[in-house]
C-alpha cells in the first residue's frame, strides 16, 4: 500500500486508488456493480458513499439494530455532499462521525 498524503490535503489531489483504499481503511466496501459507490455499516448507522464528480456523496440511513433509537426516522434518510477541496480529515471526521 502507498502512503497517503498529509491528512490536511484536499482530497482532490489524492490519486483514486488511494482514496479506494482509504475508503476500504475506513471500513467502507466498494458496491460490485457501480464501482463509484460504497457502503458502510455501523452500530447507529449505514451510509452509501458516491465518488461523484466535484464532491462525495453520503446518504445515511438508520441501521436495523438501531432503527427505534436513531436520529433517522425508519424509511427516511438523510443526505450530505462533500466538496472534494475539503481536506481527507475533515471529510473522515464529517463523514465517518455519522449523521
Amino acid at each position: 500500500m502507498t502512503l497517503l498524503p498529509t491528512d490536511d490535503t484536499p482530497l482532490y489531489n489524492h490519486p483514486l486508488p488511494e482514496i479506494e483504499q482509504w475508503l476500504i481503511s475506513m471500513g467502507c466496501e466498494q458496491d460490485d456493480s457501480e464501482l463509484h459507490c460504497w457502503h458502510i455499516t455501523r452500530p447507529d448507522w449505514r451510509a452509501e458513499l458516491s465518488l461523484d464528480i466535484e464532491e462525495l456523496t453520503v446518504r445515511y440511513h438508520a441501521s436495523a439494530q438501531s432503527a427505534s433509537t436513531s436520529q433517522i426516522a425508519p424509511g427516511q434518510s438523510i443526505y450530505r455532499t462533500f466538496k472534494y477541496s475539503l481536506s481527507r480529515q475533515d471529510i473522515e471526521n464529517a463523514v465517518f462521525a455519522g449523521p
